[in-house]
Order: C-alpha cells, then structure tokens, then sequence
C-alpha cells in the first residue's frame, strides 16, 4: 500500500501522476486536483478546466485575464 501525499492515507488503491520528472502519489482525484491543478493568476480558483495562459501566467478563464490587464484573450464557445 501506498500513502497519499495530500491527506496520508495509506490505501491499497492509490494511484501515480508522472508529472515534469515528478511522481506522485494520490488516493483520490480531489487530492490529485489539490495538489496538481494550477492556480488563477487573479481569482485564485483552482484551474480544473480549460484555462487560460497569458505572458506564463495561469487564468480560470478570459475574464480574469483582462481583470489582470491581459489584451486580446477570449474565452472559446
């Protein structure tokens, strides 16, 4: 059995994320999110969606963008 580097619970079923020469261990995917999902650059939400990416930085989406000042940045319908 593994432990989940989020919340340490040691269970027979955790699984690996191969990440930018990483491993990680989770029991769930709410941990895995807790840890791996991205940051909005404005708002703070974890990013588990689409995104948006501007000048490096991480957005939940084009409004927080152009609340950043970011230019030119549309969400996609």
């Amino acid at each position: 059995m593994a432990k989940c580097e989020v919340c340490g619970n040691d269970y027979g079923m955790t699984f690996e994320v191969h990440a930018q020469g990483a491993v990680h261990v989770f029991d769930c995917f709410s941990c895995a999110i807790h840890r791996m999902a991205p940051v909005c650059e404005h708002c703070k939400v974890s990013i588990i969606g689409q995104g948006a990416e501007a000048d490096g930085k991480f957005y939940c989406g084009a409004h927080c963008a152009r609340e950043a000042g970011k230019v030119g940045i549309v969400d996609r319908v």
